[in-house]
């Protein structure tokens, strides 16, 4: 009795030291990677305020096309090279990815005409397909259930965060060939230098990638080998729980009602949440004519608050174990906030909380929504749903961004769009109330 407590003893030491190892060496650089590719993805929205002005035929709708077309490319890479993480290896496709769209990003400071704006677009989101879901299922293989919704809350605050940054510089970086006291560099003028200096990170931490990044436990040379042991026969127990004898292929979990319904929610959730976040800046320099200074203060505000949401709301779901609550109740808030923000038009300070409500909502009932697919699946049928939910899920991205820019151009107001996010929104919200439903209802089958 004696020995088999010390055994338990030894083998739970070793298990908490590499969670804590697995923490503080694969999250930063997860980090750092999510928030410089945001940020490619994301600076159309800064550089939109002066690339509609220098080129000719570039208007709200061709930026909100251009900008939702990257997700076009983004779905047709998105399953496969999210089961390249899981049968071949995360370090060498997400330094290719990372190589790949630094390339692309850059680019597009060369485009003189909206169809090459949408190609170079299109061939961003071929280049980083795979890069989010794959590093959602790489956590799999190194976070126990225990501690996956934190690890993605910590690798999911760096959107937010690249929010909160990224527009101080970009703003400087826009001032570029306005004016003879900032003349052009090398040629180029402010909205192009946006595009390449945000690139070259991705480019240099995709070698990073590949020299620091460790595909598994067994693989890690800063682990021992009692704290590798305990970390994969832990992640294989939970592999076993989630089976129950009942392993599906790929193709079975891509036609699962439930991955099906996860794809649903989602694609109405990015719909609203993506079209809010590229077209923002714009709202706010639309309605209250502010002032480039001004705006990069007030821009910060939404996400900061959202970086605090989603720690806690990762926080709080792996604390309580609980999912259900933790992705419907942020949604709600979202939907409601982007509901009310067409009617405080003509009052900055309530159109600021309202985007800073939204955000928080939009962005905290990630951690809790991407630790639902690995609750029922496991392996390459857990990394083929989630690539699965994601590709589908940013076509409403794609289809938000449009259908914002669109709106805009055809009507001069953002309000019939808005309200459309709001209500797609809680229609998300529904859907995934119901995945909890039909999970409960398929357990009692199965004790039945």
């Amino acid at each position: 009795m004696s020995s088999s407590l010390t055994d338990t003893s030894l083998h739970t030491a070793a298990l908490d030291r590499a969670r804590r190892k697995a923490y503080w060496h694969l999250l930063p650089l997860l980090f750092v990677s999510y928030m410089i590719a945001y940020v490619d993805r994301q600076n159309v929205a800064v550089a939109k305020l002066t690339m509609t002005k220098d080129l000719v035929g570039f208007d709200n709708a061709v930026i909100g096309f251009g900008a939702g077309i990257f997700y076009i490319g983004y779905v047709l890479l998105e399953i496969p090279g999210t089961l390249m993480v899981e049968r071949w290896s995360a370090r060498k496709w997400i330094c290719r990815i990372m190589i790949s769209w630094g390339m692309m990003a850059a680019l597009t400071a060369a485009v003189t005409s909206p169809w090459q704006f949408y190609s170079v677009r299109f061939l961003l989101g071929l280049a980083e397909a795979g890069f989010f879901p794959g590093v959602i299922v790489y956590l799999t293989h190194w976070f126990p259930s225990r501690d996956r919704a934190r690890a993605l809350a910590i690798f999911l605050v760096a959107a937010p965060l690249a929010q909160i940054l990224s527009p101080w510089l970009s703003f400087k970086l826009l001032k570029i060939g306005a004016d003879a006291a900032h003349p052009p560099i090398l040629g180029m003028v402010g909205w192009q230098w946006v595009y390449v200096f945000w690139a070259l990170p991705a480019i240099a931490l995709g070698a990073i990638v590949f020299y620091k990044l460790v595909d598994r436990p067994g693989q890690a040379a800063w682990l021992t080998a009692e704290e590798k042991t305990a970390l994969e026969s832990e992640l294989e127990r939970e592999r076993g729980l989630t089976t129950k004898g009942k392993r599906l292929t790929v193709l079975e979990a891509l036609r699962n009602p439930k991955v099906l319904m996860l794809a649903l929610a989602y694609f109405c959730m990015t719909t609203g949440s993506i079209g809010m976040e590229l077209f923002m800046t714009s709202i706010l320099k639309d309605w209250y004519k502010l002032k480039d200074e001004m705006l990069q203060w007030l821009i910060i505000l939404p996400p900061a608050a959202a970086l605090v949401g989603q720690l806690v709301a990762g926080w709080s779901s792996d604390r309580y174990k609980e999912r259900r609550w933790h992705a419907v109740v942020p949604i709600v808030l979202g939907a409601a906030s982007m509901g009310l923000l067409p009617q405080t038009q003509g009052s900055l300070v309530l159109t600021v909380i309202c985007f800073m409500a939204a955000f928080t909502g939009f962005k905290s009932y990630m951690p809790a929504f991407w630790a639902l697919p690995s609750m029922f699946l496991t392996s390459a049928a857990a990394a083929g749903s989630i690539g699965l939910i994601n590709s589908l899920g940013n076509l409403g991205g794609a289809f938000g961004s449009t259908l914002l820019g669109t709106v805009q151009t055809m009507t001069g107001s953002y309000v019939g769009a808005l309200y459309y996010m709001c209500c797609s929104a809680l229609v998300s919200a529904s859907i995934i109330f119901g995945f909890f439903a039909l999970r409960k209802k398929e357990a009692e089958s199965d004790r039945a």
